[in-house]
């Protein structure tokens, strides 16, 4: 599952797990208001957001010239479903 791996590698990164709570916690935002809120360049946070994007866990939705984004919590929701899965975890709860 190529999608795993990509979530995986996306929340391995503490900046871009940080930009992540941000967007959950705030619903829609868009890229300027991620980027005042963290300290790094709005660059990077761009960077950053195209990888959650790549990765599934938040969509982009354009309006006009600004680029909101929102997570998908459904991806989160299967991504940990696969990985109790593959660490068998569900199965050693259970035990």
């Amino acid at each position: 599952m190529e999608t795993f791996h990509a979530i995986a590698k996306a929340l391995a990164d503490p900046q871009r797990f940080e930009i992540l709570e941000l967007i959950i916690a705030g619903g829609e935002i868009c890229c300027g208001e991620v980027a005042e809120r963290c300290t790094v360049s709005q660059p990077t946070v761009s960077h950053h957001l195209k990888t959650l994007v790549d990765a599934g866990l938040i969509s982009l939705r354009r309006d006009g010239q600004r680029n909101l984004y929102r997570a998908e919590p459904q991806v989160l929701d299967a991504y940990l479903r696969e990985l109790k899965a593959r660490t068998r975890l569900d199965v050693r709860a259970e035990a």
